[in-house]
């Protein structure tokens, strides 16, 4: 029994875990899968909502800490919103100059952001921390349910182990029904907007931009609300990472886990399809865990081991390329509707 309640909680942990990357998705989703924009710098936005939320929502500086800004414990929504509108208005930044550009210059200064950011998180005291990170970032309704959940099995010396094991990682529920429930919400907005009018803008730009330009639209326009949009919900993301781990570092937003996989999980689940980008999201987070139990039974170093995992996904991808390269769910295809 015991063993079956190791198994419920960690599955509650991979749940929560890859409803964040699902959201992380819908945002590359609205970029790449909708309108062609080529962002690589998804793990920068990631930081940055996870940052802002944290100065906004956590505890003011402690004598040891380095920075001296942040720290107004406002509420989870807040943090969220402020994740958000940081990342819209960076992504704004970004756009201005290069939308104008080739695709390519979109990545290259996606890349260059990111790297911006990662130094900025690593270097300036000041503001993050430095290298030792944000420590006591309070999640939303920890104490009541921890403190509620502790009372209960302290009144009830008598339970079964199992319940107890239940019951001791009752906070875990909660927040998996959080992020599911934000996940949720986001899915329904990118819907109802990728359905739009304005949606069937920015299908069009991703099939012929010059054709859109050519029938009247502002295609900048298009493609700089969709950078900023997408950017948004990513730092959405970032924000919902940080209030789970009460702990972030430059360290924890490196770009295998905050660009690569996304893009892994996107390609797999189907671009330009957001139940593609949630489908991916857990499918590609699920064989990542796996195999991290696989590599234990091999005579690996963990260093080894780790190379062996980026190359299992590598060849997964390959493989979902040849065999289906839509993804394992096509690209919608609703028929179009006079606006």
């Amino acid at each position: 029994m015991d063993t079956l309640i190791g198994i419920i909680n960690y599955v509650v942990f991979f749940a929560i875990t890859a409803g964040t990357y699902g959201i992380l998705a819908l945002g590359l989703n609205i970029q790449w899968g909708y309108t062609g924009l080529f962002n690589i710098g998804i793990a920068g936005f990631y930081a940055l909502g996870a940052y802002a939320a944290a100065l906004v929502s956590g505890p003011p500086p402690s004598a040891w800490d380095g920075r001296i800004f942040g720290g107004f414990e406002l509420p989870f929504l807040a943090g969220l919103l402020a994740a958000a509108v940081v990342c819209g208005i960076v992504a704004f930044l970004i756009g201005i100059p290069t939308l104008r550009l080739r695709s390519d210059y979109l990545a290259i200064a996606t890349i260059g952001i990111a790297e911006t950011i990662r130094l900025v998180l690593k270097n300036e005291s000041w503001l993050t921390n430095g290298v030792w990170g944000l420590q006591q970032i309070p999640s939303p309704f920890y104490d009541p349910i921890h403190g509620g959940v502790k009372a209960f099995l302290g009144n009830h010396p008598d339970l079964q182990g199992w319940i107890h094991g239940l019951f001791s990682k009752a906070y875990n529920w909660f927040y998996l029904f959080l992020v599911l429930a934000i996940l949720f919400v986001l899915y329904l907005i990118v819907e109802r907007l990728v359905n739009s009018p304005w949606g069937r803008v920015l299908k069009a730009i991703r099939e012929d931009e010059d054709a859109v330009a050519m029938s009247g639209k502002n295609t900048f326009s298009f493609k700089l609300q969709a950078l900023v949009l997408g950017a948004m919900i990513m730092g959405i993301g970032g924000g919902v990472y940080a209030y789970y781990a009460r702990f972030i570092s430059p360290a924890s937003f490196k770009p295998l886990y905050g660009t690569f996989l996304v893009w892994v999980m996107l390609i797999l689940g189907g671009s330009g399809n957001n139940r593609g980008a949630i489908l991916g999201s857990f499918v590609v987070w699920g064989i990542w865990a796996g195999t991290d139990f696989l590599t234990e039974y091999f005579p690996f170093s963990a260093t080894q081991a780790a190379s062996l995992r980026i190359i299992i996904i590598g060849v997964l991808l390959e493989a979902i390329l040849l065999w289906r390269p839509q993804g394992l769910l096509q690209r919608e295809r609703k028929p179009s509707k006079t606006p």
